[in-house]
């Protein structure tokens, strides 16, 4: 099971989660109390082993932009998290290197549903990966609330059909993360608040328990 640690601020943080046995960090450079600035997610990347995925979590921002900031803050990949297309984010992963993670907001994928019958949003031909996250109105994720999951298993299981990783978020923690995964059978699980004691600064005892949680629902 993938697992990424998100909304990373510091270094103390970022070894903490490589060392609890986490996949991938993630780092906002969106509006959020979680924010951190090219420079310092640099500080922190060239700092970790480069098997860690850095993720960069971006909300309605220009190509060129991403692009500049994924060379300044030394990334291997981007979640569009805003109303990006799909085409933006598949003329995004021509870069070279780059994984690009388009995320769709459940209650999205509900209304393709009621409105098409399809029950899953095929990504394109360069995605090879999406998060599913749970949405409010004022915020585009972190919102710390989870959603039926037992609905969510047939959208994760047409993504899988399509050879499309599903990585799922929204509300999870180390006491909820083995149930979503054995309910929504994803290829990963991503965390920000559910591993926090404030925002932006991680419970390096929270982010071990979420790890081992995950690790341990393997299927």
């Amino acid at each position: 099971m993938w697992v990424k640690i998100c909304g990373t601020t510091n270094l103390e943080d970022a070894l903490a989660a490589v060392d609890a046995g986490a996949d991938a960090l993630g780092f906002v450079f969106a509006d959020s109390p979680r924010r951190v600035e090219p420079a310092a997610a640099h500080r922190i990347t060239r700092s970790v082993p480069e098997r860690i995925e850095k993720v960069g979590v971006f909300v309605n921002e220009s190509a060129e932009r991403i692009r500049k900031i994924v060379e300044e803050a030394g990334l291997t990949a981007v979640q569009l998290h805003g109303d990006e297309s799909l085409e933006f984010a598949n003329e995004l992963a021509k870069d070279e290197g780059l994984r690009v993670i388009p995320v769709l907001p459940i209650t999205k994928i509900r209304e393709v549903e009621r409105q098409t019958g399809a029950v899953c949003i095929m990504p394109g031909p360069l995605i090879d990966t999406i998060l599913i996250d749970s949405a409010m109105r004022d915020k585009r994720g972190g919102t710390g609330r989870t959603w039926d999951w037992d609905l969510s298993r047939g959208f994760t299981q047409a993504f899988r059909a399509g050879k499309v990783k599903v990585i799922v978020a929204g509300g999870l923690t180390p006491g909820n993360v083995k149930a979503a995964i054995e309910t929504m059978l994803p290829w990963g699980v991503d965390v920000a608040s559910g591993v926090e004691r404030e925002p932006g600064k991680k419970d390096h005892e929270k982010v071990r328990a979420f790890v081992r949680a995950a690790k341990s629902s393997d299927l």
